[in-house]
């Protein structure tokens, strides 16, 4: 093992040196902002007023108009987009289908601009993760077919698509105004939300989970998307071994009892010489152990839907699962299927170490796009507006990047409160009154995904985790 990981570390040091200096897209830097407030904005950007540099001689058509649009307000970038695309036909691509919801609804926007306005759509969802061949593909183009996209894998986003220039990062002066700067000295992708995966199980047994440490103990079988259906979930095994979550495991390792700790103990000692080969912080041997344990027991799914229905069923005593928490609003109760029937573990008095993940749906603009203002009109309409949100609005666990538009939202569905029913009357589920993105980047210690640090260990922890032997429920 130690030859194999000094093996990777020499060809990733390789990758590196051939790497530096190559190319990017002018726009927007490498490293994903969190989403919902302006102090977690502000970590990682330049002081207010302090502009960064750009070299015009440089940057591609696109990227040009990109930097006009930047200074420009939703309704000037709506005055451009109906000058542009008026009876023409939008593309879009991206790993969600409610793009294809949003649309229709920009449309509406412009139209109440120009009652005259027209423009036919069309959005794909690529399936299996092709998202990335297709873009390749069509960026080839002198002019392509698609004008923005609507993306997730912070990892792949940095290696595949903006290191190539294939994607343009275009920040909106009204969504860097509401995050407290601006947009040249904002430095990373545009998030229309964060997305949190949290760990849910049953609770119609008398087993309960107070410890992150709890879901890979001994016989425990966890319902979780497969890392190589879903490489989010890769990301997030990814970000576990960064220094400030790794000593978050480490923690939650010390609230066990001595018992417990005997269990884990001898994994983690083995994980510290690869935690060294790795080059990995002092705290790094508690995540490589959770992370081997995690994939030599979780159980793989397809979907997280599926894993939803499972849970919520009062035959699933004692199960668990690592899924996206919005799935809990489509739940349709009766005798023995109930949202009641599940517990989110964060939320338990007690609980310790991480609740779960979180990761990003970025919207960029294709570097050859057809209708580059019509596609930064639509980014801004998204990410400034609630209607403009509103296709994703109604799920708990997915926040506006936008403060302002995330408080509206929240006065339109009241998720902090179980949700709104079809009637109009507020419906109370304990584990759907969501606590909110502040609260789960604080309290509920929500690992999330940053797409530098992804693409930086992509090689070296990713090759480790390929090693390891994935469990079989057959």
């Amino acid at each position: 093992m130690k030859k194999l990981l000094a093996l990777l570390l020499t060809s990733s040091m390789l990758v590196s040196l051939a790497a530096c200096g190559g190319g990017g897209a002018a726009q927007g830097g490498s490293t994903a902002q969190p989403a919902g407030s302006t102090a977690q904005t502000a970590e990682t950007t330049e002081p207010a007023g302090t502009d960064t540099k750009v070299d015009e001689a440089n940057l591609t058509a696109t990227q040009k108009i990109i930097q006009e649009a930047q200074g420009m307000s939703l309704e000037e970038l709506a005055a451009k987009a109906i000058e542009e695309s008026n009876g023409k036909m939008f593309y879009g691509v991206g790993n969600s289908s409610r793009g294809k919801s949003a649309l229709p609804l920009f449309i509406s926007y412009l139209q109440t601009i120009d009652p005259s306005y027209t423009m036919e759509f069309e959005w794909q969802q690529p399936k299996n993760n092709k998202i990335f061949d297709q873009l390749t593909a069509d960026s080839l183009k002198d002019t392509g077919t698609f004008a923005m996209t609507l993306i997730q894998d912070g990892n792949q986003i940095q290696s595949k698509m903006v290191q190539p220039g294939i994607l343009d990062t275009f920040i909106p002066k009204d969504w860097a105004e509401a995050n407290g700067t601006t947009p040249d000295a904002y430095k990373g992708y545009l998030p229309l939300q964060t997305l949190n995966k949290v760990f849910e199980y049953n609770n119609t047994g008398s087993k309960t989970y107070d410890n992150v440490w709890d879901f890979v103990a001994e016989g425990e079988h966890g319902l979780f998307m497969d890392i190589d259906s879903e490489i989010v979930g890769k990301n997030f095994l990814y970000m576990l071994t960064r220094d400030d979550y790794a000593a978050w495991m480490k923690e939650a390792f010390e609230a066990l009892s001595d018992d417990e700790k005997a269990y884990f103990q001898p994994v983690i000692t083995e994980m510290e010489t690869d935690a060294a080969d790795l080059m990995l912080g002092p705290d790094a041997a508690y995540s490589l152990a959770w992370i081997k344990l995690w994939v030599e027991s979780y159980n793989a799914q397809t979907d997280d839907g599926p894993i939803c229905s499972t849970l919520v069923d009062a035959s699933a005593t004692d199960q668990f699962g690592l899924l996206v928490y919005s799935k809990l609003r489509s739940v349709e109760e009766s005798a023995t299927v109930s949202v009641n029937n599940i517990n989110v573990a964060a939320y338990d008095d007690g609980y310790e170490g991480i609740g779960g993940y979180g990761y990003c749906h970025y919207l960029f603009v294709t570097d050859n796009s057809p209708l580059p203002w019509t596609a930064c009109a639509f980014i801004a309409y998204m990410t400034c507006t609630a209607d403009g949100f509103s296709a994703w609005g109604k799920d708990m666990g997915g926040y506006s990047s936008n403060p302002k538009v995330l408080a509206e939202n929240e006065e339109i569905y009241h998720h902090m409160t179980g949700g709104m029913a079809e009637d109009g009357t507020t419906v109370q589920f304990a584990a759907k009154n969501d606590r909110g993105y502040e609260w789960w980047t604080t309290d509920g210690k929500l690992v999330l995904e940053d797409p530098e640090y992804c693409a930086s260990v992509a090689f070296t922890v990713g090759s480790w985790i390929e090693m390891l032997t994935k469990y079989s429920a057959e």
